[in-house]
């Protein structure tokens, strides 16, 4: 479905029963809410699970650059208002780990739980960012397309099938989304914001991750007081593709104990 939400039309799925806890999804960089396909088949059965597609990403209206964190945290509270959602579970993959980060220090009254996945508070060298940026608006996606894919998946995995649907994603997004997005992570801070978060929180990381690696998830499980880490054996940054069943069973297990 498409939704309203500010200056933006969203793409958003929405699946499960309407009565159900909602469950918002948020994707990482230079994906779609597919990334979260194997999850959602599974968390559908007790929870309504909201995907939206990011500003700039996927099916949502692209808006020329450069995005905010603070910004995309408004877009997503934007569509849980044009879906009636008062309050929700949310779940976010590496910059929709910082997306949610964000919505939870601006509107805590709106989040029940937080599940970071593959995420961080910053995300230096801002340099890296500015050059991707300044790379696919020049080129295209395709320049970014394997060294992308080097950090995402362990070496094993990028013959999978999945790889592949991975470098379709970002093939297909938009060099502008992503752009956009990059740059708010260049100048991204969160932690003045997640260290007053008093949430239940689950951070989640694949062991084998380098772009926001296990140490990046421990200083969030360290700044949310309650907190708990769970390093992900095998994965490395997008382990909802790679190893979706342990971050199924990883969900499940922190969700399964939270209020209704």
């Amino acid at each position: 479905m498409f939704v309203r939400a500010g200056d933006l039309v969203v793409h958003v799925q929405v699946d499960g029963p309407a009565e159900a806890p909602p469950l918002l999804l948020l994707h990482s960089l230079g994906t779609s809410l597919h990334v979260w396909d194997a999850q959602a088949r599974a968390m559908a059965e007790n929870f309504r699970v909201i995907r939206p597609d990011m500003r700039g990403h996927g099916l949502t209206t692209v808006t020329r650059g450069p995005y905010s964190l603070d910004g995309l945290a408004g877009d997503a509270l934007a569509v849980l208002g044009a879906l009636g959602v008062g309050r929700a579970h949310v779940a976010g993959l590496s910059i929709g780990g910082a997306i949610a980060q964000a919505l939870a220090a601006r509107a805590p009254a709106r989040v029940r739980s937080l599940i970071l996945c593959d995420t961080a508070m910053v995300f230096p060298p801002e340099s890296v960012w500015r050059e991707r940026a300044a790379t696919v608006r020049a080129h295209g996606m395709e320049p970014i397309v394997a060294p992308v894919m080097s950090r995402w998946v362990t070496e094993d995995f990028l013959a999978d099938p999945a790889a592949e649907g991975l470098r379709a994603m970002l093939r297909h997004t938009d060099p502008e989304g992503y752009a956009g997005a990059a740059e708010a992570l260049a100048v991204g801070d969160l932690r003045a914001g997640t260290a007053t978060l008093r949430v239940p929180a689950l951070a989640l990381v694949g062991e084998h991750d380098v772009a926001t690696p296990p140490a990046a998830a421990q200083a969030i499980a360290d700044a949310i007081p309650g907190a708990s880490l769970t390093v992900l054996r095998g994965a490395a940054h997008i382990p909802t593709v790679q190893v979706p069943d342990a971050v199924t069973a990883a969900m499940r297990g922190f969700l399964a104990v939270q209020p209704a």
